[in-house]
């Protein structure tokens, strides 16, 4: 498995464990079943033509109607516990990003407005088919996510994180989390959107604080300033990315 990058991760890795290790049992229980029932009832040439007939079994048509509920009863309270955890909210995140996902790439808007390490002001970046974009993230710092679409379903997906959320237009959604560990990890769309699927790759750039800042910075001074919002990014975004466009 991938090495975990978020502080959701270790639950998500959890759950995934736990479950394969609950099918695992399962399987070998009705594996060992199968064999034993070949083995042991097998058709000697002693036997009859045709073995004696049962039309039911009470105690075990009880068992065997009862042990899959209590084992999707098991898996449903374990999901649901991790799906709490997954989902929380922090009270106030330090950093809050739009992203906006279209055919066929995404776009990437830092609230940055009230810091003023990263120089007051909301940045983008802007990716097309030919060009993957990335995504900067400060390390242990909490991240609020706001996800909008400008056309069909995306999802965003970035499989280091153990997490994805779809995008679907008219319908925003959003999540929290923390980047644990400092790297470069992929990121891609999880939800097959149409001809150029593929192309909806991105970088995802975990890093020290100031870095982050300074690449902020760094995209205030190449003017990538404002906000590119959903309703007319499909437009803005369909060749090369357009900057400077406050309210696009």
């Amino acid at each position: 498995m991938v090495e975990g990058a978020s502080d959701r991760a270790g639950h998500m890795g959890s759950l995934w464990t736990g479950a394969w290790i609950a099918a695992l049992i399962v399987g070998v229980f009705v594996w060992g079943l199968i064999i034993f029932v070949v083995v042991r009832f097998r058709r000697r040439s002693s036997d009859p033509e045709i073995p004696r007939q049962s039309r039911y079994h009470l105690p075990l048509e009880v068992i065997y109607t009862l042990v899959p509920f209590l084992i999707i009863g098991v898996l449903f309270f374990y999901t649901v516990r991790t799906q709490d955890k997954v989902l929380a909210r922090d009270l106030e995140p330090q950093h809050v990003i739009n992203v906006v996902g279209q055919k066929w790439s995404w776009t990437f808007n830092y609230m940055e407005a009230g810091n003023t390490d990263a120089g007051s002001v909301v940045t983008h970046e802007s990716g097309t088919i030919e060009k993957i974009p990335d995504l900067y993230l400060p390390v242990n710092q909490s991240v609020r996510f706001h996800l909008n679409s400008a056309d069909v379903i995306h999802s965003f997906w970035v499989p280091a994180f153990y997490f994805k959320m779809d995008v679907i237009p008219g319908h925003p959604n959003q999540f929290d989390l923390t980047p644990t560990r400092v790297g470069v990890y992929d990121g891609k769309c999880a939800e097959f959107c149409g001809t150029y699927h593929a192309n909806m790759l991105f970088k995802v750039h975990v890093v020290p604080v100031a870095e982050y800042n300074a690449h902020l910075q760094q995209l205030k001074a190449a003017g990538q300033t404002g906000e590119v919002k959903a309703p007319s990014s499909v437009t803005a975004l369909a060749g090369t990315s357009q900057e400077g466009s406050e309210g696009k």
